[in-house]
């Protein structure tokens, strides 16, 4: 019997791990929201589903879950990526234990489906390719399946507006809207081409001006997240989408700045950065990696051999961008320890915010089948339990390293330590500082309701009390920020309260490195004995 074509949907966003590097909540509630970013998949998600079906989101990072919510649903659907596994099959088992059937979907689910066995329904790969089937076979009565979307074969200009609506801006630093998925280049370690394929597939200008457009009528006002892995993996389309976006921001009274992530050749293209400056770029994550040659070219990321690293950073600060970058440790091609020049180039590249990880073999890239093949993964390589942490934590070194894992954790621990002890920090942010612009859009008034008026004087207030071991040093960086470049007021006030978060969590990951690589060569010196 076929049930009536509207569904009452819960939908819910998992809890990322506590121990994870991208975990600021610390840093959200200082500046008045709960977590920095919403979850753009769902609310897309959200958007292709029948509009006859009643949905309802709770954001677990952002809220208490009520499981009577679970049990008068017809369908929950979930799913996210790798450091939301745990609360992801969590999920499940209250699903199961309240009766409702679940479906699950997202990165974590398309790389490893095998780990969501137990959920009723697994939509695995990209929405736009397989939703259709889903709700065929739901309205058709099917309460339980596997539907497979063709890889790289989503049209994105067919995807819809978001459901902005579905959320609570208050709660969040910033949104996030994508406009392209892919990226061409091959690294080794990325599981963004297995995802999404290395042909960047991009939306219309007009289709990104509708979601802003969305957004702007909904009343939200403050930074946007170009959540695109690499935004010019296709170059053409997004130059040809800068000059409508700078229009719009025009004629709108620029509602909104933006952030991104995209490859370091970006800092070849100064036209390229000046347009994006024009449009209300701020900010932008690059993947660095490695200060060396070989690693570089050893993990199939040649493009960041091309060029001066340092160079190019302080090419994108000049165009008033900020960049956060991430580092890794752990790579074959390491003869020795990297720890000295990774923090020589973060502190001469000035990068307040740097993510050293630790490599860890993800599912389904070629890293992961390369290791595979030589027998080097652990087992469980690809399970993510409880308080494990991301790569920058337990979760790096999934698998037998070639360079004695003591020794890379003690490089872990040393460059922890020395980028995150609060005075290297605030040097970093206020050379920083020093290199942006001077003018243009960061020194525009922003009106009362405008999310980014978080980032004020009362912030910096709220964030030494949050460390008054800390007040003097902090208060003196934004002091001297303000009197250097009083148009990046907000840039420092960010930077500084990104500290909250960053300060405990490098010198957690850094003792509990220490601690490993102490335990490992306690474990391994009976063994030197012996064979001594």
């Amino acid at each position: 019997m076929t049930r009536s074509h509207a569904c009452k949907v819960l939908m819910i966003y998992p809890r990322f791990s506590a121990e994870s590097f991208w975990n600021y909540s610390s840093t959200a509630s200082v500046l008045g929201a709960r977590y920095p970013t919403a979850p753009l998949g769902l609310i897309t998600l959200a958007a292709m589903l029948p509009g006859t079906w009643d949905i309802k989101l709770v954001n677990r990072n952002t809220e208490d879950l009520d499981e009577t919510a679970i049990a008068e649903a017809d369908l929950v659907m979930t799913g996210g990526m790798l450091f939301q596994q745990a609360d992801t099959l969590r999920l499940i088992e209250l699903a199961k234990k309240h009766g409702t059937p679940i479906a699950v979907g997202g990165p974590d689910a398309t790389s490893s489906p095998h780990i969501y066995e137990a959920a009723d329904f697994r939509v695995l790969g990209e929405a736009e390719g397989i939703i259709a089937d889903f709700i065929t076979a739901w309205n058709g009565g099917t309460r339980a399946g596997t539907f497979i979307a063709e890889k790289f074969k989503a049209d994105v200009t067919t995807s819809p507006i978001p459901r902005f609506d579905l959320l609570k801006f208050e709660d969040y630093l910033f949104v996030g809207v994508q406009f392209s998925r892919g990226c061409p280049f091959t690294c080794e370690f990325c599981d963004i081409i297995e995802l999404y394929g290395r042909v960047p597939r991009a939306k219309t200008p007009e289709q990104m001006l509708r979601e802003l457009d969305r957004l702007y009528e909904l009343g939200y006002r403050g930074q946007v997240d170009f959540v695109d892995d690499n935004l010019i993996g296709n170059k053409k389309a997004v130059r040809s989408f800068l000059p409508h976006l700078k229009a719009w921001q025009e004629a709108h009274g620029f509602p909104f700045e933006f952030s991104t992530e995209a490859s370091i050749n970006i800092a070849d293209d100064t036209d390229l950065l000046a347009a994006m400056r024009e449009c209300g770029f701020f900010a932008m994550f690059v993947g660095i990696e490695s200060p060396d040659p070989e690693t570089l070219v050893a993990m199939k990321k040649k493009q960041n051999t091309r060029r001066s690293i340092v160079d190019s950073i302080h090419t994108i600060y000049a165009h008033g961008m900020m960049v956060t970058a991430g580092f890794i440790l752990g790579f074959d091609s390491e003869k020795g320890s990297v720890a000295e020049p990774m923090a020589e180039l973060i502190e001469m590249a000035a990068i307040p915010v740097a993510m050293v990880g630790l490599l860890a073999a993800l599912p389904n890239t070629q890293l992961t089948r390369r290791l595979a093949a030589e027998q080097r993964l652990h087992p469980g390589h690809d399970v993510h339990p409880e308080g494990r942490g991301d790569q920058c934590a337990q979760g790096g070194l999934n698998f037998e390293p070639l360079r004695p894992r003591e020794e890379i954790l003690g490089d872990y621990q040393r460059v922890l330590t020395r980028i995150y002890d609060v005075r290297a920090y605030c040097a970093r942010v206020e050379r920083l500082i020093t290199m942006l612009p001077k003018d243009g859009p960061l020194q525009q008034d922003l009106p009362e309701d405008d999310f980014r008026r978080r980032h004020g004087i009362e912030a910096v207030r709220r964030i030494v009390s949050h460390h008054p071991e800390f007040r003097d040093v902090l208060w003196q960086t934004f002091i001297r920020c303000y009197a250097i470049n009083p148009a990046a007021i907000r840039r420092t006030v960010t930077l500084l309260a990104f500290y909250l978060h960053l300060g405990p969590y490098a010198h957690h990951a850094a003792e509990e490195a220490r601690r490993t690589a102490s335990d490992l060569r306690d474990a391994s010196e009976p063994r030197r004995i012996a064979a001594g």
